[in-house]
């Protein structure tokens, strides 16, 4: 019985990765918030721009949590139908 080896680098891998890193990103690149308009309800750019990643970091936080998860479970099915011997879809049994 071969078991097929699932690969590492799936696109919802890559699309966790993207959400755990744009944060970082975001925030080395100083060039890119390091002034003072525009400003919202009187406090400067730099300042209110940075608390907006807070938020914004905690939602993809979130959401690598929970894709992570799902891939997660779903290996875990792979592995458990394969270790179990159930045919994969499509294949035949006897």
């Amino acid at each position: 019985m071969t078991q097929e080896k699932q690969p590492v680098v799936t696109p919802l891998r890559v699309v966790v990765a993207l959400c755990l890193l744009a944060p970082f990103v975001a925030m080395l690149w100083v060039g890119s918030y390091a002034k003072t308009d525009p400003s919202f309800i009187g406090i400067p750019f730099f300042y209110w721009y940075q608390m907006a990643w807070v938020v914004i970091s905690t939602v993809l936080t979130m959401i690598a949590y929970k894709l992570w998860h799902r891939d997660q479970r779903a290996r875990a099915a792979a592995r458990t139908e394969s270790s179990a011997g159930v045919p994969a879809q499509g294949g035949a049994s006897k």
